[in-house]
């Protein structure tokens, strides 16, 4: 029984992004935001509950990813392509919001076969990217909505994001020792005050702070 629970979660998963997804093409761009936030959680809890339980499977990983391809690619898709349709400036235009879920279906693939992907990333996370797209939207759009050029440039920058090299750090833990995890505690300790003062408005500034922050490191590395 215990090895299903795993799965279990994972469908909680993308059945979350499948929600998103809607409210996302409806406009309820509150909703989609929380949805794909519930998404990610499970998304955490499934690989926690992985280890816990010692319940690994070749289907549990294949699920994993077609579950993320929707919370986390399709889903913020369909948030910028919907917020793109209400700027009325060309009816193609709105199409490159399909970019994302393109690119995050080409990083998946990419991590599912990378070796090297074990302990951290090359590349942003697609559940990062989801819920920075997620942040923009819903605290952003009047903004986004007044610079399309802007917009534009941005989802480019960061379908780069999703498919590069750029080692970005992982947020699990190896202990609880400071020692070992210092990287985790510092990024932790910044989201906890970008949380602090911007609220809601601070999920798309904390995926900009894991950036810079696994930029800054790979920098400091390469100094030492």
């Amino acid at each position: 029984m215990k090895k299903h629970i795993p799965n279990f979660i994972t469908c909680l998963n993308l059945f979350s992004g499948c929600v998103a997804a809607y409210l996302a093409f409806k406009g309820n761009y509150l909703g989609a935001f929380v949805a794909i936030l519930l998404a990610a959680v499970f998304d955490f809890l499934d690989g926690f509950a992985a280890r816990l339980l010692k319940a690994y499977s070749a289907m549990g990983k294949e699920l994993d990813s077609l579950a993320d391809m929707i919370s986390f690619g399709l889903a913020p898709g369909a948030l910028v392509f919907s917020l793109l349709t209400l700027t009325g400036i060309n009816e193609w235009l709105p199409y490159a919001g399909f970019l994302i879920p393109v690119f995050s279906g080409l990083r998946l693939a990419k991590f599912n076969i990378d070796e090297r992907q074990t302990s951290s990333f090359l590349g942003l996370p697609v559940p990062a990217n989801a819920i920075f797209w997620a942040g923009m939207v819903y605290s952003f759009s009047p903004f986004l909505m007044n610079n399309v050029w802007f917009f534009l440039i941005l989802i480019a920058v960061f379908c780069f994001f999703l498919v590069s090299e750029i080692p970005m750090f992982s947020l699990k833990f190896k202990n609880v020792s400071w020692k070992d995890n210092q990287n985790q505690y510092l990024f932790l300790i910044g989201c906890a005050a970008i949380l602090a003062y911007f609220q809601l408005s601070a999920f798309a500034l904390i995926i900009g702070w894991y950036i810079a922050s696994s930029v800054g490191i790979n920098l400091s590395k390469k100094a030492n």
